[in-house]
């Protein structure tokens, strides 16, 4: 089979995954929640839990020589090591605390990996219904529709999304806050709508122009998003200016007119 069929392939299962778990965020969205507590504010619910086992149960009984690293596993049995072997990298419910708060930005995130390298992205939101696809040299679409970064070009013209994150001691808090009141002078406005993922492909489709997240959960934040935004003409680099690594819990992405521009506010921002 030639590599652009089974990348295809691999996509259509994910998205079959995505939209059966979607079913059961989006029964659950209107139900009671029974919530528990990963730390201070960082929460996990029954359908975190359920939405993971559907989709590994999906791809493993399509891939079963793949690898799979998912959030609530490796929460529950600690970390897997990224190989080069074909890996899925699932966060079956991203936007956890909007999801108990009801408020829509909520999401299934499914990235697929082959040699370290996110190849085939899919990121569902099914409280609005929306459907982010990539796979890596096909493009990006939503709800099937080819997408494409913005085109600004100016950082005071752009809208910067970022995340408040976890943590809640002192140290971290200061930073996070003395970073935004730096960026706030730089740019347009702010955003935080608490999913990694789907701030990502909020820069994919233009709706952001610039985004930064440290200290996020782990690789299933960004490897579904990751390709999608690079297919979609974007840049996701290290808030550094350096390559992304998807293992580093570090994320930035902008279109390219603006990221050097962005790398050098990020950098001014951490004195």
């Amino acid at each position: 089979m030639a590599e652009n069929d089974s990348l295809a392939l691999f996509l259509a299962s994910a998205v079959d995954a995505a939209k059966k778990a979607g079913q059961l965020i989006r029964k659950g969205f209107y139900e009671i929640k029974h919530v528990e507590h990963k730390g201070q504010v960082d929460l996990v619910t029954e359908t975190d839990k359920a939405c993971e086992g559907l989709i590994f149960n999906h791809l493993k009984q399509l891939y079963p020589t793949h690898k799979f690293i998912g959030e609530e596993t490796t929460a529950a049995c600690g970390v897997t090591e990224l190989t080069d072997d074909p890996t899925w990298i699932v966060d079956p419910l991203d936007g956890t605390t909007n999801f108990v708060h009801g408020f829509p930005f909520v999401c299934v995130s499914i990235g697929l990996t082959i040699g370290k390298i996110p190849t085939v992205g899919v990121v569902y939101n099914p409280i609005i219904d929306e459907l982010f696809t990539g796979i890596r040299g096909g493009g990006a679409f939503l709800n099937e529709k080819p997408i494409k970064v913005s085109t600004q070009s100016e950082l005071v013209k752009s809208l910067l999304a970022t995340e408040a994150g976890t943590k809640r001691d002192n140290l971290t808090v200061d930073a996070t806050t003395g970073r935004l009141n730096s960026l706030l002078f730089k740019v347009r406005s702010l955003r935080m709508t608490g999913s990694c993922a789907l701030n990502l492909c909020g820069i994919a489709c233009g709706r952001l122009d610039l985004f930064y997240e440290l200290g996020f959960g782990g690789p299933w934040d960004v490897a579904g998003g990751a390709v999608i935004v690079t297919e979609a003409g974007g840049s996701v680099y290290d808030p550094s200016g350096k390559d992304f690594d998807i293992t580093s819990q570090r994320v930035a992405a902008s279109n390219p007119l603006l990221k050097d521009a962005f790398v050098k506010a990020l950098q001014e921002s951490e004195y």
